[in-house]
């Protein structure tokens, strides 16, 4: 099979990764990909949001399966258009992709089926949101209703927070049109998990738990990032707290989509926070995590290629889904001062030292060629992930792998999985 995966970050790097170990990949591209991607792929110039590009591209190469990392081309109707031309594309169409793409349209869908989630209200004008913020009961949470690459959400603890939240995103319009809209929703306290599901349409296949961490510093504190590090299994989506979402998310989502007249084919991403046993849904992605689908591919025993067929062609149900016993931990390198300005172009060393130990894999995210220097260019510049026995010793192990990296402002979390040993 020809495959084509779509998007040059963490993801993709470790999507691109697994599928280069199918016993079905012939020929792997990549557009436009990374320097990490560039070694399981070849590597195109063809940014992730042109659609047209990459359909010509899929065409003229006689592309199998297109992979579909990033949401912004899905949410943009990439899917419709492969659709159209009879291109096998892995992701939810358009109309699949609001579920990601307008947290407005996944709140009045999980309050139409009665999924659990927070209490909320939406607002399409400044001053009615502003009117709002002043009088509601504080803490809040302040979400722009469109894509906003995982920085559109502010926790408010105080009415000033919520006030400037609101500002930023309707006013001074940081997000640009993606905070035309705002969500002003109840603080839930607990602790978050993500669960990845694939399905068809039909049949709903859940992946290994994982849990992220947003905020840019030890503690959970800071602004929020794309995502700082994540590990898998996550100890606390016990079975019974699975079986319930599985019973009163998972199942009630898929149906609600099925309501709308959406066939659904690619990835649910469910963000829950679990307080006493109960979860409720903070969000949903249409594509896998970033950066949790780094410790999952480590862990994932099966042929990803092979699921994600079974997936676009409605077979779902044929999938055997392994899982390696192990536990896994990702750490992500930042550059010094992301989520907010950051320089590009430090020279990165010691990725290999820090891959000589097979359990360990460094996934090429924010990174770029300067002649034969490896050098940051992004925000998020690696994830460093590691197997180990179990979650302590997969954490060890990661940060082992990080004291080998260099490159000058590198900042990372040094909590990475404490809330599993706790």
């Amino acid at each position: 099979m020809n495959v084509l995966v779509v998007g040059g970050g963490g993801r993709e790097h470790a999507l691109a990764w697994k599928i280069a170990q199918s016993r079905l990949a012939t020929t792997m591209y990549a557009a436009p990909g990374n320097p990490g991607i560039a070694r399981v792929a070849e590597c195109v110039d063809i940014a992730a949001s042109d659609v047209k590009g990459l359909l010509k591209f899929a065409k003229d190469n006689a592309i199998d399966l297109t992979v579909v990392g990033p949401e912004a081309p899905l949410v943009a109707g990439i899917a419709d258009a492969f659709k159209k031309e009879k291109l096998k594309l892995f992701g939810p169409v358009a109309a699949g992709a609001q579920l990601e793409g307008s947290k407005g349209f996944a709140k009045e869908l999980m309050r139409a089926h009665s999924i659990p989630t927070a209490r909320y209200e939406r607002f399409n004008t400044y001053n009615t949101a502003l009117e709002y913020v002043r009088v509601v009961a504080m803490p809040v949470v302040i979400k722009a209703d469109g894509l906003a690459a995982g920085k559109g959400v502010t926790v408010c603890r105080e009415r000033a927070e919520a006030i400037e939240a609101v500002d930023r995103a309707m006013k001074e319009r940081v997000f640009a049109d993606a905070g035309d809209t705002v969500i002003v929703e109840e603080y839930l306290e607990g602790e978050e998990a993500s669960i990845i599901c694939l399905t068809d349409g039909r049949t709903i296949a859940s992946l290994a738990t994982s849990q992220d961490h947003k905020p840019a510093f030890d503690g959970d504190k800071g602004p929020n990032t794309g995502g700082m590090g994540a590990y898998s299994p996550a100890p606390i989506v016990t079975d019974a707290v699975y079986d319930l979402t599985e019973r009163e998310v998972m199942l009630p989502t898929i149906h609600a989509l099925k309501v709308h007249n959406i066939t659904y084919r690619g990835v649910v991403y469910i963000g829950l926070m679990i307080a006493d046993g109960e979860p409720k849904v903070l969000e949903y992605n249409v594509r896998f995590g970033d950066p949790e689908t780094q410790p999952l591919v480590v862990r994932l025993k099966s042929d990803l290629l092979e699921i994600m067929m079974l997936t676009v062609e409605g077979k779902l149900d044929q999938a055997k889904i392994e899982w390696d016993s192990r536990a896994a931990v990702c750490v992500v390198l930042a550059s010094g001062g992301y989520p907010g300005k950051y320089e590009k172009g430090r020279e990165i060393t010691g990725i290999d030292e820090a891959q000589s130990d097979r359990d360990v894999v460094v996934f090429q995210a924010g990174t770029a060629r300067n002649g034969d220097r490896l050098v940051t260019a992004g925000g998020r510049v690696l994830g460093v992930t590691a197997l180990g026995q179990d979650i302590k010793a997969a954490q060890q192990k990661a940060y082992e792998a990080v004291g080998k990296i260099h490159f000058d402002g590198m900042h990372y979390r040094r909590d990475i999985a404490d809330k599993a040993l706790r």
